[in-house]
């Protein structure tokens, strides 16, 4: 390896992107840099200028600038961060995030233009390929709240949440295969028959692995949805990964009309339950039960969606 290869393949690279965006018009009207800024924004929803410099290796005066564009296109809204006096926290408001749902929308489309010009059994070893370029070359740091974003699944994220589910339950809470039976099942009702305007599925990312999952389904009661499947995997616990998932799911609920949205737990998962409680579930029910190999408490919870609104 050489630093002609690497320059080689940086040109290459650059050609491909370039060619994504060829005649697409995949950014207009903004620049590439200010539709980063819009992504992570989108994704990462407590945010302040300071993280988004280090997050991007911005100048800070050309940041402030394209913060201020923004903020006079109504795109984002600045106030004094709560975790420190000193910075200004940056929220994207309802025009911003049309804005980089849009964003994010042409760049699939683009990307998956590029991909169905991939035959189908090279696409394992390119993806092996990129994580294996992300692998090398990154800093091997622990990941941070801001290197996690929320994203939709992709090929082979309902196959994670099946396997990931019943690998960390089997191996903290000695749950047998009948959870993974289980999982797999509401997984294949969500892939076989689900509504996409009325329910989601969200994949926490971190450093391009999947490390958490929740679902938003419709429940048999009229106006109610139901919240499956909050999932944090162990190495991104600490981040506040289920927080932010539970809260897409109270958003996404709320924000299609739903009235309530309610979840079925057990008591031993304490973790989860803090999360529900922080977000403002309220139990309204226990029941023993024998699962899974093992005796558990079920829960009940409940959130009114008309009466938590922020």
């Amino acid at each position: 390896m050489t630093v002609q290869d690497i320059r080689s393949f940086n040109r290459f690279y650059t050609n491909v992107i370039g060619a994504l965006d060829y005649g697409r018009h995949l950014y207009a009207p903004y620049t590439l840099t200010e539709s980063r800024v819009l992504y992570e924004l989108a994704h990462a929803p407590r945010t302040d200028a300071a993280d988004l410099r280090a997050e991007l290796s911005l100048d800070a005066g050309y940041l402030s600038r394209i913060l201020a564009k923004f903020e006079r296109d109504g795109l984002l809204e600045r106030a004094r961060s709560t975790r420190d006096p000193r910075r200004r926290s940056v929220t994207l408001t309802a025009r911003g995030r049309e804005a980089a749902d849009l964003l994010d929308e042409r760049s699939r489309e683009s990307v998956g233009s590029l991909l169905a010009t991939v035959p189908a059994h090279d696409r394992p070893r390119l993806a092996e390929a990129m994580r294996t370029i992300r692998t090398i070359l990154a800093d091997r740091r622990a990941p941070r709240r801001e290197d996690v974003v929320l994203r939709e699944p992709g090929p082979g994220d309902l196959g994670w949440i099946v396997q990931r589910n019943a690998a960390v339950y089997a191996a903290e809470h000695g749950w047998n295969a009948d959870y993974e039976g289980l999982v797999a099942r509401i997984v294949a009702d969500f892939a076989e028959d689900h509504d996409p305007h009325l329910e989601r599925v969200w994949i926490a990312e971190a450093d391009g692995a999947a490390v958490g999952c929740v679902m938003c389904v419709r429940d048999e009661a009229p106006g109610a949805a139901r919240l499956r499947l909050l999932l944090v995997d162990p190495s991104a616990r600490g981040l506040g990964v289920g927080d932010r998932l539970v809260r897409a799911c109270v958003d996404f609920a709320r924000g299609v009309g739903y009235r309530e949205l309610v979840l079925w737990t057990n008591d031993v998962l304490s973790a989860a339950r803090h999360i529900y409680q922080r977000q403002g579930f309220v139990l309204v029910a226990e029941k023993p039960h024998r699962s899974f190999g093992v005796d558990l408490i079920g829960q009940d919870w409940r959130l009114d969606l008309h009466g938590t609104a922020q």
